[in-house]
């Protein structure tokens, strides 16, 4: 039995970029753990989107400011590395954060680093513990403690299998 898949790919903003559809001849397992984690990131996106227009954010920008905030001053690419962001749209998101004095970004030479004002570390304390509990709901309001532990040990599992799929190619 073949069944019909619709794939949107979402830009940032929440445009739809690409609609495609796919057609799966044979639903492997893994294919379809693989759709529910993909619905299950853009809804999330989505929805922390909204969430964070409360602290003027987006959720990519919530992101990089803890980027920067736990492993920085980084540079650009090394950034890069760390979200899900294209060259450049970081590019574009890092012009705006520095517009909005949350970040800066200084050049050593051929360089440039990217430092957490002190703005922006204050936005983003006041943005992180709520944006926190909005994550966690997601997991507390369906699954029992258990559940949220097995899972995450099945996560973790998976990322470090792909991780190594990275590192070897």
């Amino acid at each position: 039995m073949a069944v019909l898949i619709y794939l949107h790919h979402y830009h940032l903003s929440g445009k739809v970029m690409v609609w495609r559809l796919i057609k799966i001849r044979k639903n492997t397992l893994g294919s379809l753990i693989w759709l529910r984690i993909m619905r299950f990131t853009h809804q999330s996106n989505l929805l922390s989107n909204e969430f964070l227009k409360q602290y003027d954010l987006t959720t990519a920008q919530f992101d990089v400011l803890v980027q920067i905030s736990t492993y920085g001053p980084l540079t650009q690419s090394e950034l890069a590395e760390k979200v899900t962001v294209t060259q450049g749209g970081i590019s574009r998101m890092l012009a705006r954060l520095e517009k909005d004095e949350l970040i800066e970004r200084k050049q050593d030479w051929k360089t440039k680093t990217i430092y957490l004002t002190e703005k922006g570390q204050t936005h983003l304390e006041n943005a992180f513990e709520a944006q926190l509990a909005f994550q966690t709901s997601f997991f507390e309001d369906s699954l029992s403690k258990e559940e949220q532990r097995v899972l995450l040990s099945l996560m973790s599992r998976v990322q470090k299998n792909s991780e190594q799929k990275l590192s070897n190619r």
